[in-house]
Formats: structure tokens, C-alpha cells, sequence
């Protein structure tokens, strides 16, 4: 559920109508519901209320705004960081250290040293060299870098090639057959505390199974560490779930489905239990709001050129992805609808939204929203083309605010540096 709603005829974010936003805003702008953050992060905590202790940490990577970052800090959530950058962005909006996981494969010195001088809950280590080099660093600095290993558990998540991260081929993790070789030296290294172990398989899982087989290899872990000795009091368990990007599918399984998994799995082995949910807390939290240029007949085909680009919505173009297209004002009862190519003005023929996507009468001027552009939306935008990044807009009941302006082409060329050797104007 979202709180993007047809009321009298008009697409509305809650109470606001799209149409003022893009009147004060103007387009492409990315619009995030607080409304449904706050909904979709508080199934998460509900799903695991059974457990002793629990932290739900939104991956920053899916929406980093710091609006968007403190809607959900001010909830209490907990932050899955992998990077220095998103470090920043998530103390920056009031997140303390103890609630800070810091994951990805290629931490530098500076990004653990950072981390460890601003508190952090753990570092997620994905590789040996990694972990002596945090052992290093914690070394130097006095301190103890609490830890859990990464472990790849050789599981298909069944998910697109460019997002499953728990295959044997996939750059993440430590392969889970010499995990407890690795935890030996982790265990004797000084600077480092062994506090858990970390699975994450990939993104937009719409089934539980890969779950299941991948929990299962991390309970029988578990038992074994410790067995060697080792104090494991922390299962991170990652993200995943997946999103219905379109309405007509059938919907992914609910968090309260993926809570009681996690229980059945790792729930009798006393752990704190980590996850890390990203798509689903942002994804039907956000829409595109975007306005058609140009109607525009082709040979055998009918586009609709739109303002929004592949530079600021590439899912499509990368992924292939699916969004769902709909009328800002809605369309009437019955009306016809055609099939429309439906793009972009880059210059690229891969700045395709939808192929023949069947929508209703629609013309120059009209207002269209892609749904379910929450995640990985604004946050892997670009300005390819000279085009400024797409403003993003957070509303909040009948209140809403721009929360990341759009960048004039001005301010954009100002950023860059000509030589003093070259003569910029011939």
C-alpha cells in the first residue's frame, strides 16, 4: 500500500495534488510519501517483534535523501551505510553510530577510520584482506571494530543477473565453506571483535525459498562457530524483499511472511537480529513526476516523449525494469487506450521507459507519474546530456517541500574548471 491516490479525477501524494507540486516544483521531480516511509518501515519492526532484540537498518543506497533519511531516523531505524558518503548522510540526519552498519566490498582506510572515530554498530567485512586492513587501522587508533563475517552461501536468489549478490560468481562475501577458517584469524587478530555473522543474497526477491536455503546455511554456521569457540550473539541477515512493480502481478510475500521465516530459521539461537530493507521501505514511497513533450508518430508506432530521461529514472534502461505509467489526471471510465513507446529526450535509443505500454488519451502538456520510483531513483541519476538532476519533493500530509532543488545548467557548468593555459573562449 502507498498513500498515492486518484482523488476527484487527480493523482495526489496524500493530501497534495501532483498537479501543485509540479506547478511549484516543475518536472521531472521525484515525490516521497512520509506517510508511507513511516508505513512500510513500521512492518518491519512488527515482523520482528517476536525476537529479543531486532534492528530494522534502511539501506541508504536505495533513497539517500536526508529528508527522506530523517522521516525514517526520527522512527528509530537503524542505517546500512557502503560508503564513507552514505556514513556521512546518515549521522548527518541524526542517526547515532550505535545504530550504524557499515557494509560494501570495498571500504578504504580513511572510510574505517572515519567510521570507527564516529561510532559505528559494525563493519560488515567482505574479504581478508578487508579484514586485516580494519584491523590496522582499529590497531592504530586504540579501539576495538566490532565484526561479523559476510559470507556468500552459494544461494540463486532467483532475482536479475545484475542484483543477485549470494552466488558463488558474485564479488560479495567470504565463500561460507571457509568461513570458519576465516573467523580463526579474525578471532586472534588484535583491533577486531567478533560479534556476528552477515548474509545478504540480492534485491527484489519475490519468493521466500532463497531465504530459507540461505538462513539454514546460517544457522548450521552459527552452531559451528561456536562450537570453535566463537561468541556469535548477531545474525545480519541483509535485505531483499521484493516490491509488486506491477499492479497486475501478483504481490511479493508480506514482511510479516519474511519475519516468521527468519524465525523458523535462526529464531531458537538467541541471536540480535539485523536486517536490511531498502526497496521496500522506499520504493512505493516515490513516484516520478514527469510531462510529455511531444506526441510523436512513428512507422507502425506512436511515441510519447516525455521530460524525464534514462539520467534520471535508469532503471529501465539497465534493468530492463518494469515501472507502471499513469495519468496525473485520471483517466475517464472507459476510455480507449492505445499502445505508446514511451521515452525520453537523450540522445540514446536505450532512453526507453515502456514499448507499446497500452495508456489512455494523453497529449503535449499532460502530467505523468512513474510509480514506484521511490528506490533507486533519484539516487542513481546522472546529468548525461547537460541535463540538471530531477528536483526531489517530500510530502507530508497536506505540507510538502522541496528537499532537493534542481540544479540550474549555470550552477552545473560553474562546477567544472578550465586550465589557466587554455584560453576558454578561443
Amino acid at each position: 500500500m502507498d498513500h498515492f491516490l486518484y482523488r476527484g479525477g487527480a493523482l495526489h501524494a496524500e493530501d497534495v495534488p501532483l498537479s501543485e507540486i509540479a506547478e511549484g516544483a516543475g518536472t521531472p521531480t521525484f515525490v516521497y510519501s512520509a506517510a508511507t516511509l513511516r508505513r512500510h518501515y513500521r512492518l518491519f519492526t512488527e515482523a520482528l517483534d517476536w525476537a529479543e532484540a531486532s534492528l530494522v537498518c534502511f539501506a541508504v543506497k536505495s533513497c539517500s535523501n536526508q529528508a527522506v533519511l530523517s522521516v525514517l531516523a526520527a522512527e528509530g531505524a537503524g542505517m546500512d551505510v557502503v560508503s564513507g558518503g552514505e556514513y556521512a548522510r546518515a549521522r548527518t540526519a541524526g542517526v547515532p553510530g550505535e545504530r550504524i552498519v557499515f557494509s560494501g566490498v570495498g571500504k578504504t582506510r580513511d572510510e574505517m577510520r572515519a567510521a570507527l572515530e564516529g561510532g559505528v554498530r559494525q563493519f560488515n567485512v567482505e574479504s581478508e584482506p578487508e579484514m586485516r586492513a580494519l584491523s590496522e587501522v582499529a590497531s592504530s587508533l586504540g579501539v576495538e571494530a566490532p565484526v561479523a563475517l559476510r559470507v556468500n552461501p552459494d544461494v540463486d536468489a532467483r532475482t536479475h543477473e545484475k542484483i543477485a549478490t549470494g552466488k558463488a560468481e558474485n564479488k560479495f562475501g567470504v565463500p561460507i565453506a571457509r568461513a570458519r577458517e576465516v573467523y580463526t584469524e579474525m578471532a586472534r587478530l588484535p583491533g577486531l571483535r567478533v560479534r556476528g555473522v552477515d548474509v545478504h543474497i540480492g534485491s527484489q526477491l519475490t519468493d521466500l525459498e532463497p531465504f530459507e536455503e540461505a538462513y539454514g546455511k546460517v544457522a548450521d554456521l552459527t552452531r559451528a562457530l561456536r562450537g570453535d569457540g566463537h561468541s556469535i550473539d548477531r545474525l545480519d541477515l541483509g535485505g531483499g524483499l521484493g516490491i509488486p512493480y506491477e499492479t497486475s502481478n501478483e504481490a511479493p510475500p508480506l514482511p510479516l511472511e519474511y519475519g516468521a521465516l527468519i524465525r523458523r530459521t535462526v529464531g531458537d539461537l538467541g541471536c540480535e537480529i539485523e536486517i536490511e530493507p531498502g526497496r521496500l521501505v522506499s520504493g512505493n514511497a516515490g513516484l516520478l513526476l514527469s510531462r510529455v513533450i511531444w506526441l510523436k508518430e512513428g512507422e507502425g508506432r506512436d511515441f510519447l516523449i516525455l521530460d524525464a530521461a534514462m539520467n534520471d529514472l535508469i532503471r529501465p534502461a539497465m534493468y530492463g525494469a518494469w515501472h507502471d505509467i499513469v495519468p496525473v489526471r485520471e483517466a475517464e471510465p472507459g476510455a480507449e487506450r492505445r499502445p505508446f513507446d514511451v521515452v525520453g529526450p537523450v540522445c540514446e535509443s536505450g532512453d526507453t521507459f515502456a514499448r507499446q505500454r497500452p495508456l489512455p488519451p494523453m497529449g503535449e502538456g499532460d502530467l505523468v507519474a512513474f510509480r514506484s520510483a521511490g528506490a533507486y531513483g533519484a539516487v542513481m541519476s546522472s546529468e548525461y546530456n547537460t541535463r540538471p538532476l530531477a528536483a526531489e519533493v517530500l510530502v507530508d500530509g497536506d505540507r510538502w517541500a522541496v528537499v532537493r532543488p534542481r540544479p540550474t545548467v549555470e550552477a552545473m557548468i560553474a562546477r567544472e574548471r578550465v586550465p589557466d593555459w587554455l584560453d576558454a573562449h578561443g
